[in-house]
């Protein structure tokens, strides 16, 4: 009877998109756009510009993502994550009511609205250390072929072909600004510096700006390319360290989860007692409760240390 009413409640709700003439991007957008673009007072305003008022857990979150998604370059990726989202609220919502566990359904539904965000936050680091291996043969080609020739823009036409995306699209834009719109290397460099949130590779972008005025300064950009192959093997080694507490962690979680299956075949008294009655659903809901948070805790305690000198 769950499960009839459950999907005539899916079917109600398809309904309604139908017949209002609404996508899940709108309906997301106008969802995640209420919560997050609410008027606040002039006192929340400067208590959280103070930090002596926190802002709300989801729009912390939110702010969070979006700036991840910035420096990752994902940023129109964000309305499908708010929609992926909705889509998680939903179905942590049906999982409970097919359990016929109502103490567990806002739980269910709040933890795995926010299963999206803290997946993006795990594979932030993943993409950065990505970049940093394509700057890497980026800037060791570039600069090899800058200290020949002693002209930047040459040196990156050279090796233009050998670059990958991310980095590609960026020395390609530098390339068009210089052919096409201005022919001012300074500036150039200035602009590219601000494409890639990287402490070496704004090292060596000023290095570049300053050997346009003393070409003498060229030899300078070796020693900075050679930390890039240095940081990647420390961080490798502080992520190596950091992500030790999150596998147990997980191995934990999935012992906790598979005790209920488990015990449905060791005793189905328990098993009984802990599905359909109400003291094991509210032990299964604070169960729940416990795991989400601990989850949150643990992303935020456990992200890499990026080791930056």
């Amino acid at each position: 009877m769950t499960t009839i009413l459950l999907i005539s409640c899916i079917g109600m709700i398809a309904g309604s998109f139908i017949l209002l003439g609404l996508t899940p991007a709108e309906f997301t957008a106008g969802v995640f756009g209420k919560l997050t673009d609410r008027p606040k007072s002039l006192r929340d305003e400067v208590g959280e510009f103070t930090r002596r008022k926190k802002q709300s857990y989801l729009r912390r979150e939110i702010a969070e993502v979006q700036s991840i998604l910035q420096v990752t370059g994902r940023t129109a990726r964000f309305p499908m994550l708010c929609a992926i989202s909705l889509l998680c609220f939903a179905v942590g919502t049906s999982i409970a009511v097919i359990l016929s566990n109502f103490f567990l359904v806002p739980v269910m539904a709040v933890g795995c609205m926010f299963l999206p965000f803290w997946w993006i936050k795990l594979t932030a680091s993943h993409f950065k250390k990505d970049i940093a291996g394509e700057l890497e043969t980026a800037l060791s080609i570039i600069t090899t072929a800058y200290l020949r020739n002693e002209d930047i823009l040459t040196a990156v036409e050279e090796n233009i072909a050998y670059l990958n995306p991310p980095v590609l699209s960026v020395f390609k834009g530098f390339v068009s600004r210089v052919r096409l719109v201005d022919p001012d290397i300074t500036t150039a460099l200035y602009d590219l510096k601000s494409k890639i949130e990287n402490a070496v590779y704004a090292q060596w972008c000023d290095a570049l700006i300053a050997c346009q005025h003393d070409r003498s300064l060229k030899k300078t950009l070796i020693p900075i390319v050679s930390k890039l192959s240095d940081m990647r093997v420390v961080n490798g080694e502080l992520e190596n360290m950091v992500f030790e507490p999150r596998k147990e962690f997980i191995i934990m979680q999935i012992l906790v989860i598979g005790n209920i299956p488990l015990m449905y075949f060791l005793n189905q008294d328990w098993y009984h007692t802990l599905m359909h009655t109400p003291l094991g659903q509210i032990i299964q809901t604070i169960c729940a409760a416990v795991i989400f948070i601990s989850t949150a805790f643990v992303i935020k305690l456990t992200q890499p240390i990026e080791y930056r000198r």
